[in-house]
């Protein structure tokens, strides 16, 4: 990680964002001392839920094993399996055999979104999250996700389109709330002209999450052109001093 670069992210935070959580970030890796190991999953658990404690500074590291739910290990790029029926699952379930969680209105729509989703596979063993405030020099973040409020949200939002005149520098695809904030924002990085990824909006990922909350995952070129982008954008403007004026209070992790 690029100390300057971290200092001058914190410093503007603090400045424009004052109050408002930090931001953590994801990066692959071979090694499993860069973060604490967590231990192989037991039963089924969500990897957003376990985020709420890098949220508060412990930073984690996630194998294969560590990720206790199937869409999880697919979309961290660990697994290929899908799920028996999953057609079913997502939309109208099968009696007393498979649950309905009716995100779809049909197996045969579910089968013909598939073909859309981009293939992704975890290019090194491990995961690692950290909290923004926690990079050391040694870290090689792939991208940066905040969890904010609508106020923060608009100046991300305005911010990642500042640089560009095709109006679509954030996006935000139907999926799960691990692929929103890992899988989307790590394939955008290969991208000569990366976007940010709006997301959160996974109903079953929702509890995990204050309910004020979204999330918006930055490629890490992107996240690099944003901060570079501060000081001359909106920010230093009495429009947003308006927004900041309104002294949102920051949302706790849970």
């Amino acid at each position: 990680m690029d100390m300057t670069l971290k200092s001058q992210f914190m410093a503007a935070w603090e400045k424009y964002f004052s109050g408002a959580e930090l931001p953590f970030v994801f990066y692959y890796t071979d090694q499993d001392d860069r973060a604490k190991k967590v231990p192989s999953a037991g039963a089924h658990q969500c990897i957003i839920g376990l985020l709420s404690i890098v949220r508060k500074g412990t930073s984690l590291c996630f194998d294969v094993d560590s990720v206790g739910c199937g869409g999880g290990k697919k979309f961290l790029g660990f697994s290929d399996d899908v799920m028996p029926y999953f057609d079913y699952f997502l939309s109208c379930g099968i009696p007393l055999k498979v649950e309905a969680e009716r995100y779809k209105q049909s197996p045969q729509l579910v089968r013909d979104m598939i073909k859309y989703i981009p293939d992704f596979k975890a290019p090194a063993k491990y995961i690692v999250f950290k909290r923004f405030d926690m990079l050391e020099a040694s870290d090689n973040p792939d991208a940066v996700i905040f969890y904010a409020q609508p106020d923060v949200l608009s100046a991300l939002f305005t911010l990642a389109n500042f640089d560009r005149a095709e109006p679509n520098g954030v996006f935000c695809p139907f999926c799960a709330g691990c692929a929103a904030i890992v899988k989307y924002p790590y394939l955008e990085k290969k991208s000569n002209e990366p976007r940010a990824v709006l997301g959160m909006f996974d109903i079953t990922a929702r509890p995990f999450v204050p309910k004020e909350t979204l999330s918006f995952g930055v490629p890490m070129k992107k996240f690099v052109a944003m901060v570079r982008n501060i000081e001359e954008s909106f920010l230093i403007n009495k429009s947003w001093e308006k927004v900041q004026n309104r002294n949102v209070r920051p949302q706790a992790a849970q």
